[in-house]
Parts: structure tokens; C-alpha cells; sequence
């Protein structure tokens, strides 16, 4: 037998075709039963009814009905449901076309102009009535409460926005002839949204695909934090994000989706255009996208509005009482979809209704044109607008949106639906002329091969009804705008005790950290502003104590009494708690980091976000939302812990970082610092919050930590310590050795100066070698610095040269220098052009270890005595010719003793390929 399935909500049954009389007559009796409690109690009725009926099957019979995630392949919303469509679809049509046009014009012309320039033009093809329908009836860019919707347009339809914004005037049409020629006179447009670049337009970088997703699902929920905390009024804006079906393979796009159902966050809209189609062919040729991804969402508990068919199957549908239609819909796969997109209305007629006549015989009535017209959901503004009205109107849980539409659309035989179509770039003169003439451009044959851009009158029916629609929704969009007003600096006092140090007493750089958050946390001026992320790693850095004292956010409170309740620092949930504790994902992290420190601009509140995690977890894992964030002009601070290659004791090689400030620096905003004490701490976050906050910089910090108990010194009184801690040297201490001949500089940095110092007394005890220290706590400020310096020099030849900082910093210092970290040997190595002498590098390159901190220093080779050894061999190299036994230079006799005495291994393996 046969089996077909109704679906009444979210109830699913079964349906046996029956093949004798009574059957038939038992199947009509139910059927009208059930129509009759759908039509006197509505469908939720019904679907009780049918969940009474399956459980007393189950329970009675032992009836057990398939399981299944996924809904019949047609709409959500049936036909009947249907909202009236508010606007004049005539209009909304010729705007749509315009922006269509010029959206193609922007990247044909651009190619024309210069070979290979790049651009999109199908994947807005395929989207403009997602996009139109939303810019005329939903995307509100500000209401009477000062509320706003957040919008993630996808990335690759930047073209069809740009477009929009030039018939809003808001981009001139200069502009738009430099697409992708930023660096042209008078400016061009960025390739994809990069508010760095475009700072008064875009808001969120989308291009590299997953991370609109994630980013909106915790920008979603950072809303809810903030107002739940008092911090902004609950006005009920939306977060939109617009995703292609390709992009959902990425595992950014559905790692965190279960997060937005189980926070209920029903100000979420996820729109998927699913043209069933990615770079170099379908998306699921042997499947189906949509009903993958449903049954995804589904499972995950999201609202999901299925959005496959345009108002031209009504009809069909309508007639389709046996669901010979449906069945045969959702049969067909995605690839062979594609091949219906492409071919004629016969080939339409005969591959897709002619498996069945009673098929064929419902579109006798249709020709093969009308057939190849029948439009898809996704590019019907009546249904686009109702699932968008349910989907905002919707409570309880996030909204996705599975939008059916065709790649290309409106390319015709150029690219529509084809597998090339991603890669579009080029039309013809035929083409551009097709192209036209489909959606009524005035423009004459004549200048059609130039593709030319075209905008109406302002006084024109088109461009008053879109500039109306934009007013009546609050404006623009995007639009970006710095909304906050500068913070107060932070009091001096706040941190005037870490300049004291702990007076022979141990703490590692974390404990101190931790300890000035807490303050900072209790500030009147900065303190509720705070916003502390963590990736399940609280207990691992010491901050258990801010659990009682601001308390961990949760959207419901504390729904239960927590193990540890009876000890003094038990695990406390809150609905007004402040850290955001994020379970173990980095990315979701960095995307709740990313929403606090743009806070500023999308909501108009100072935020400040301090994201600790474990530093091997940071740049490497997720360098690519890092990079989002620096797009983004993201503040805050990024707080390494257990950083460097040997402070993790016993972790090994997975977990131990020497490389995150190597990775630090690609990013041009990124301020990079290794401190080593207490007080370069305090300086270097005291300042980070007046250059972001109060000054208004758009740039953010990375700091590493470790957990390494050490005592902490006092700040040394030198009148420009401050100065050198922020740019990323000074000297911390001067040799007492003040008529040694043997001279030499070391360079410490984080928990490896330490080592530095030790490595100091040895030299002037055991070898007479005057050495004075010098903490490094940047050397990307350092490199960053000097480049400057020697661009400007190349740049302006007569006039006098800059000397970089590093430079005059060093200047007078004599003997060789050398640079131990816990990082790698590049890493120093990166301003050895900008130092008045030989640099030698000491640092961790390799693959970490499960060993002590001692043993690892000796096998990195990064601990006192071989920073001893590098400063002899280093001394013993300056000296010219052969001989070394002058009184002046070392021997290398004394080398090998001082091998010898040192207990270095020469024969050991090479770490940094071992």
C-alpha cells in the first residue's frame, strides 16, 4: 500500500491508501472528522488530538508511528493563512528590478573595466525579494523606544545593497563605478561589508562564511543579557541573519544553534536562501537541502518556516487531496531541481508530472511557458512577507526561515540556476539586453554595452515610495554609528596597588588579573560596564570569587540548589549575573567578546569585555572571528591565559602556547602585550580602557598570563616607565658592575624574565659580565613602531631620519643583546634590524611537553643557563679573528667550561624539531 502524510501544526500521521470499499468509507469518516475539529477548535486542537490518539495507539496496541524531523516539501504557511501583502507590489516589483540592475551593472562594468576585478552578481539575484520585502516592510532601523533590528547581510550579495543605497542616495554613483577599486580617486566600494573599511556603512563582516551566523546567535543573545542587566530597554528589536544553503556546511553555521533554542531567543530570524547551490555545483545533489536542514533545526527547537513554493502552485497544491503532488515534490532531488531550473516547460511537463497521469492531468490546463514561470517561494513577495510576519510575530524560540529560490535568478540563459553561476561575472551585449528587457529598464539599446547605471528622478514614483517605506521603518540601512558616549578614565587609585608589588610574596600574573577585575567589577564609574566571558575555565584562573560577587548570567536565574551551595564560593546563576561563562567554545566566546565590544556602535553602550581563556585556544582556534573582530573596530581585551610554552606544567603538547603573539601580529588593530609584572599590567589595562573608551580608538588588546606563582616587584621610579610599558621596552634593571669589562643586554619578557634574572646574577658572579635587563612587554609595538619610522624615512629622503623607538630606547648600550621568551625565536627576531647590535634569540620553538616548568625551560632551551651561555657565546663571537683569550673577550675554553658547569647537555635534541 501506499502511504501518504498529513501534517496538522507540527502533528504527523500516517496515511494508508486504501485499496478496498470499507476502507475508503473509514478513511472519509476520520477525514471529516478531523476536518470538523479543525474547523470548530483550529489546529492546535487538532494536534492534541492527534498526539491523544497516537499515545493511546501506543499504549493500547503497541502502535508505534515512524518517526520523522522533516515536514512534507511544501510551505509552512498555507495558502489560507496568508496575511493581505500591505504595499503595492507593482511598486515594490520596478524597485526590486532597479536594484537588480544596477547590482549587475556595478560588477559587469567593474570587469569590463579592468579584467578578473571579481563581484557576485547571483547570489543577490537569487535573493532580492528576500532582501526587498525585508528593506520595505521589516527591518526597522529604529523605533519611538530608541530600539533597532540588527542586520547580518550575507556577504556575497553586497552588490544588490550597495545598489539599494544608490537609489536611497546614499551612495553616489562614483561610487559605484569604483566597485572594488577602493584605492581610486574620490573612493570606491569594499568587495563584501568591512566596517573597517566602510565605517559609516557596514556593521558586520560576513564573507567568510559561518561566522554571521554564530556572531548573530550570540549577538542575539547579548541583547537579552543587556537587558536583562538593566543595561538597555527590552523594545523588541530583531536580530536578521541572511545565510546561503552552502554556508551551512560550515561548522560555525550550526554549532551553536541549540544555544539560541535552549536561551529562547525568539528576537532571532535566520533567513537561508536556498538556491541549491554553492561554488562548483549543488549544495545536496543526491538529497535535499531544505529537509536537511529542517530536520536540523527542527530537533535543535527552532521555529522553522518552510518557504519552497510561489503563489502560481496554489492552486495545484489546493486540488491535491490524494498528495500525489506533495509526494511527488518531495521525491525529486536538488540536483534534478536544478536541471528543472535550466530546461523548458515540456521537459518540466514530462520529468516531473509525467511519472503519474493524474499528475499530468492537473496541468493540462497549463502551457509549457506558463509551467517554466512557475515561480519558487523564495522570489514571491506575498509569501516572502507572510513568513516573515509569522517569523517576527512568533514567541518562545528563534526563527529559520528556508527560503526555496533559483541562483542567478533573472540571468536567463547566462547563468540561471546553472553550476557556473557563482563565478558570474561577465554579460554580453545580448545578455544585458535579455537582462533589460525582463525587468523594464529604461535604458535605449544604444548604451546597453556599457551597462550603465540607472536611478529615477528623486520626484519619481519609485524613488518616493522607497524612500517613504525607509522612513516609515526609522531610516537606512546599514547604517553604522558610534551611539556612546565616552566613559570617564578610570581612577588612578584603582590600580595604584599593583604598582606596590606583593613584597616577597607569590602571585602569578592571572591572580593579579583576577584581582583587578574584581575592582574593576566594584567600580562606580566603569563597573557595571564590565563584562567578563569565559569558556568554562573560571576555576582554572582563580576567578571562582567573582561567581558570589556578580554572579554568572543565566536568562532564567537559578532553577536549582547548586552542589557546592554550602562553600563560600559556590556556583552562583542569575538573571542580572554578569559574567557570561560560555561552556567549552572558544568561538561562542569570541562571539559574545565580539558583541560586548561593539556595543558602542550597534547598541550604544560602552561595554568592556574581558574574554580569558587558555592562549593556545585563541588566535590559533579562532584567528578567523579575531580577524572578524578587528574588521569590526571591536574594544576589549583578550586575556591569554596560561600562556607560553613552559608555564603550563605538565599539559604538553597540545595545550602549550609559544606562538600566539607570533599569531597576534597579522592583525592591525590588535594590541599585543607579554607583561612580566603586576604593574605592567595596570598600566597597560588602565590605558587600554582611556585609548578605547574615553578616547574612542577603534582597538583591542591582547594580554597573556600565566599561572606561575612569582613574586611581584615594585614599580621602579623612573620617570618614563609608563612610557616604555606602553610602547614595549624600558630598562628594568641597570648591572652593579659598573667597571666590568665584558658587557651585554638581556631582554626578558613575561614569565621567561624571570629566568632573565637569574640568568643576570650568574653572568656578573660567575663570569664578570656586566648585564643589564630589560623588560620587552611588546615587541608587536616594538616592529609596528619601527616600520613606521623606516616608512616615513624612505618616504621623506631629504629630510631628517626618525630613529625608532626601539632604537634611541637601546642607544649607548653596549655588548651584545639577548631576547629570552616564551615564544618563538621569530618573535624577537622581528625588530633585530631596529637594535644597535647583535641580537641573539632565545625562545620555544617546537611542539610542547608534559614535563615541570623547570624541564621544559632546560629542553626549549629558554631557562637561566642558557640564556648564560647564548650572552658568552654571543661576547665570544664580537671579537674579530681567532684568538679569544684576550682580556677583553671569552675564550673558547671558557665556553666549554661554562657548558660544562652549567650542566647544558650539548648533544641534547634540537626542540624545535624533536
Amino acid at each position: 500500500m501506499m502511504k501518504n502524510c498529513i501534517f496538522i501544526g507540527e502533528v504527523r500521521v500516517a496515511e494508508t491508501q486504501p485499496t478496498n470499499g470499507i476502507e475508503v468509507l473509514e478513511t472519509r469518516e476520520w477525514l471529516d472528522s478531523l476536518d470538523y475539529v479543525l474547523s470548530r477548535g483550529g489546529p492546535e486542537r487538532a494536534g492534541r488530538l492527534l498526539q491523544q490518539l497516537a499515545l493511546h495507539a501506543r499504549r493500547e496496541a503497541g502502535i508505534n508511528l515512524p518517526f520523522s524531523a522533516t515536514t512534507p516539501y511544501q510551505n509552512t504557511i498555507p495558502s489560507r493563512q496568508q496575511p493581505p501583502f500591505p504595499g503595492s507590489q507593482e511598486m515594490e516589483r520596478r524597485i526590486k528590478s532597479l536594484v537588480r540592475w544596477n547590482a549587475m551593472a556595478m560588477v559587469v562594468r567593474a570587469n569590463k573595466i579592468q579584467e578578473g576585478i571579481g563581484g557576485h552578481i547571483s547570489t543577490f539575484a537569487s535573493a532580492a525579494t528576500l532582501y526587498e520585502v525585508a528593506f520595505n516592510h521589516f527591518f526597522q532601523a529604529s523605533t519611538e523606544s530608541g530600539d533597532r533590528d540588527v542586520v547580518y547581510f550575507q556577504g556575497h550579495a553586497a552588490p544588490g545593497i550597495y545598489a539599494r543605497a544608490y537609489l536611497e542616495g546614499r551612495i553616489p554613483k562614483e561610487k559605484l563605478e569604483n566597485f572594488r577599486r577602493e584605492l581610486k580617486p574620490g573612493g570606491g566600494l569594499s568587495s563584501y561589508p568591512h566596517p573597517w573599511l566602510m565605517p559609516d556603512f557596514w556593521e558586520f563582516p560576513t564573507v567568510s562564511m559561518g561566522l554571521g551566523p554564530i556572531q548573530a546567535i550570540y549577538h542575539a543573545r547579548f541583547i537579552k543579557y543587556l537587558e536583562d542587566r538593566g543595561l538597555k530597554t527590552s523594545t523588541g528589536g530583531k536580530v536578521w541573519a541572511f545565510l546561503g544553503d552552502g554556508e551551512m556546511d560550515e561548522p560555525e553555521s550550526l554549532g551553536s544553534i541549540t544555544l539560541a533554542s535552549r536561551e529562547r531567543l525568539d528576537n532571532l530570524i535566520f533567513v537561508v536562501n536556498c538556491n541549491l547551490q554553492r561554488l562548483d555545483g549543488p549544495v545536496r545533489g543526491n538529497g535535499k537541502i531544505i529537509q536537511e536542514l529542517e530536520a536540523i533545526f527542527r530537533g535543535a527547537g527552532w521555529n522553522v518556516i518552510k518557504l519552497i513554493w510561489g503563489t502560481d502552485w496554489d492552486p495545484l497544491i489546493q486540488r491535491d487531496r490524494d498528495g500525489l503532488l506533495v509526494r511527488r515534490m518531495g521525491e525529486i532531488t536538488d540536483g534534478q531541481y536544478q536541471k528543472y531550473f535550466v530546461e523548458s516547460g515540456a521537459y518540466f511537463r514530462q520529468n516531473f508530472f509525467g511519472t503519474d497521469p493524474r499528475l499530468l492531468k492537473m496541468v493540462e490546463h497549463l502551457s509549457d511557458e506558463q509551467l517554466a514561470r512557475m515561480r519558487l517561494g523564495g522570489h514571491d513577495p506575498i509569501k516572502v512577507h507572510a513568513a516573515y510576519k509569522a517569523a517576527v510575530e512568533h514567541t518562545g524560540s528563534p526563527t529559520i526561515i528556508l527560503a526555496k529560490t533559483i541562483k542567478g535568478y533573472g540571468l536567463g540563459e547566462a547563468g540561471e540556476g546553472k553550476n557556473i553561476t557563482h563565478q558570474q561575472k561577465k554579460l554580453n551585449d545580448d545578455e544585458l539586453q535579455i537582462f533589460r528587457s525582463r525587468f523594464g529598464i529604461p535604458i535605449p539599446d544604444g548604451e546597453l554595452h556599457n551597462a550603465p547605471f540607472y536611478r529615477p528622478a528623486d520626484d519619481s514614483a519609485e524613488i518616493k515610495y522607497l524612500q517613504e517605506r525607509r522612513k516609515q521603518l526609522g531610516g537606512y540601512m546599514p547604517v553604522r554609528k558610534v551611539r556612546a558616549t565616552p566613559l570617564k578614565p578610570v581612577s588612578e587609585s584603582l590600580f595604584e596597588e599593583f604598582y606596590k608589588g606583593t613584597e616577597g610574596r607569590e602571585a602569578s600574573t592571572t591572580m593579579v588579573f583576577v584581582r583587578m577585575l574584581s575592582k574593576l567589577l566594584r567600580d562606580p564609574e566603569v563597573g557595571r560596564f564590565i563584562v567578563p566571558v569565559v569558556p568554562d575555565e573560571a576555576r582554572t584562573f582563580g576567578m571562582e570569587a567573582l561567581f558570589r560577587q556578580v554572579g554568572i548570567y543565566s536568562s532564567v536565574g537559578q532553577l536549582y540548589e547548586p552542589v557546592d551551595m554550602a562553600t563560600l564560593l559556590y556556583y552562583k546563576e542569575a538573571k542580572n549575573g554578569q559574567i557570561l561563562e560560555e561552556g567549552i567554545t572558544e568561538a561562542g566566546s569570541m562571539c559574545s567578546f565580539i558583541a560586548a565590544g561593539t556595543a558602542y556602535a550597534n547598541h550604544g553602550i560602552n561595554t568592556i569585555p574581558f574574554f580569558i581563556y587558555y592562549s593556545m585556544f585563541g588566535l590559533q582556534r579562532i584567528g578567523d572571528l579575531i580577524w572578524a573582530a578587528a574588521d569590526m573596530r571591536c574594544r576589549g581585551f583578550l586575556i591569554g591565559g596560561t600562556a607560553g610554552r613552559t608555564t603550563l606544567a605538565g599539559e604538553g603538547l597540545q595545550h602549550q602556547d609559544g606562538h600566539s603573539h607570533v599569531l597576534a601580529l597579522p592583525v592591525p588593530n590588535l594590541l599585543a602585550y607579554d607583561p612580566a609584572f603586576a604593574y605592567e599590567i595596570a598600566i597597560i589595562v588602565q590605558d587600554g580602557i582611556k585609548r578605547m573608551y574615553v578616547d574612542g580608538e577603534s582597538i583591542f588588546y591582547y594580554l597573556t598570563v600565566t599561572n606561575e606563582p612569582l613574586p611581584m616587584p615594585e614599580m621602579p621610579s623612573q620617570p618614563d616607565i609608563r612610557e616604555g610599558i606602553l610602547k614595549g621596552l624600558y630598562r628594568y634593571r641597570t648591572s652593579e658592575k659598573k667597571d666590568a669589562k665584558l658587557r651585554a643586554q638581556l631582554l626578558g619578557s613575561g614569565t621567561i624574565m624571570f629566568e632573565v634574572l637569574k640568568a643576570q646574577a650568574i653572568l656578573e658572579k660567575d663570569y664578570g659580565v656586566a648585564a643589564d635587563v630589560w623588560s620587552v612587554t611588546s615587541y608587536k609595538e616594538l616592529y609596528r613602531e619601527a616600520n613606521d619610522c623606516a616608512r616615513w624615512n624612505m618616504l621623506h629622503p631629504t629630510e631628517t631620519a626618525k630613529a625608532p623607538y626601539v632604537t634611541q630606547t637601546l642607544k649607548g648600550a653596549s655588548g651584545p643583546f639577548i631576547a629570552a621568551s616564551d615564544y618563538m625565536k621569530v618573535l624577537p627576531e622581528c625588530i633585530a634590524q631596529w637594535v644597535p647590535g647583535k641580537l641573539v634569540s632565545l625562545g620555544t620553538d617546537g611542539f610542547g611537553r608534559s614535563e615541570n616548568r623547570e624541564s621544559l625551560r632546560d629542553f626549549f632551551e629558554v631557562d637561566a643557563k642558557h640564556i648564560v651561555l647564548a650572552t658568552l657565546h654571543a661576547l665570544a663571537s664580537e671579537k674579530p679573528g681567532e684568538k679569544k683569550d684576550g682580556a677583553d673577550g671569552v675564550s673558547t675554553k671558557l665556553l666549554e667550561k661554562a657548558i660544562r658547569d652549567l650542566g647544558i647537555d650539548p648533544d641534547k635534541r634540537n626542540p624545535a624539531t624533536s
